[in-house]
């Protein structure tokens, strides 16, 4: 791939017409259904978890994955070739255009899509787990028996490196939904946390997406909004880093407040608003 001078005209042109986002909220709080925040001609929902029963009444495209080989040829369709890519290895020259030939009428399709709904990345690894558990990789050279160690560092790379080729997709918005789970350690801390199999997929996520954001039910308490998972009656969206809820959140554009509007539309219009003022809270997810 040449080299070449990026304008500043043509960075901020890319920069307002693809945003890289990671969803999180616990099961049952309304992500999926986020979906129907957003334009249904411009939007296709990459289906992992067989999960749209709540947006059947959606009119967008949807593509069904049952498998984790599957993924891997969906996100190589969406991100086009890598040119890192080694030889025929995945998202290489070769596998994007033996996908193309196979597949003629999926890359049509997703030309026409500006925004990619993934539900979810905590099936994404579900589906990568027993993927690499058959790889040979999965099993030790000395022995041949099952090597955990080994899964789990196969699943780690093979997973970044899809959310990766995704995240610079040309010209699409990305939109990665998972499953915020609860943790009580044995003092008794609560922590909320992605729920992806293996840590360091997880722990990799927020350095690879543009905002991190957590859907939650809310109350009111005076004029300020308190996290309320089991009795709250409003959804919100908790933005950014640092925030009072210690839920996980991190903002690079710099101008979502604390909590927004459970809006991802009006969201997206915030956070690619071409006004240049803007606020200063960003972060890291915790």
């Amino acid at each position: 791939m040449p080299l070449r001078i990026v304008s500043a005209d043509e960075r901020l042109s890319r920069v307002a017409n693809k945003t890289t986002m990671a969803l999180f909220g616990p099961s049952g709080v309304g992500k999926t259904t986020q979906l129907k925040k957003l334009p249904p001609d411009e939007t296709i929902c990459i289906d992992l978890e067989a999960g749209l029963k709540s947006v059947q009444d959606w009119r967008g495209d949807s593509i069904p994955v049952r498998c984790f080989d599957d993924a891997l040829d969906i996100a190589c369709l969406i991100g086009g070739v890598n040119p890192a890519a080694a030889g025929n290895g995945f998202f290489s020259e070769g596998h994007y255009a033996h996908l193309a030939k196979q597949h003629p009428d999926l890359v049509q399709l997703i030309a026409r899509k500006s925004i990619i709904f993934v539900d979810s990345i905590t099936d994404l690894t579900r589906q990568a787990m027993a993927w690499a558990k058959t790889r040979p990789e999965a099993f030790s050279d000395k022995t041949g028996k099952p090597d955990t160690r080994g899964a789990y560092g196969l699943l780690a790379r093979e997973v970044i490196g899809l959310l990766k080729h995704l995240q610079h997709a040309p010209g699409k918005t990305t939109i990665m939904v998972g499953i915020l789970e609860k943790v009580t350690d044995e003092f008794g801390k609560v922590t909320w946390q992605p729920q992806m199999e293996g840590g360091k997929a997880a722990r990799e996520l927020p350095g690879i997406v543009d905002q991190v954001v957590t859907m939650g039910l809310f109350s009111r308490d005076g004029e300020a909004w308190r996290y309320d998972p089991e009795h709250g009656s409003e959804r919100r969206l908790v933005c950014r880093a640092g925030n009072s809820f210690s839920l996980p959140a991190k903002d690079r554009s710099g101008r979502l407040d604390e909590t927004e509007p459970a809006d991802l539309a009006a969201l997206l219009r915030k956070i690619n608003a071409t006004s240049t003022s803007t606020n200063t809270g960003q972060g890291v997810m915790p």
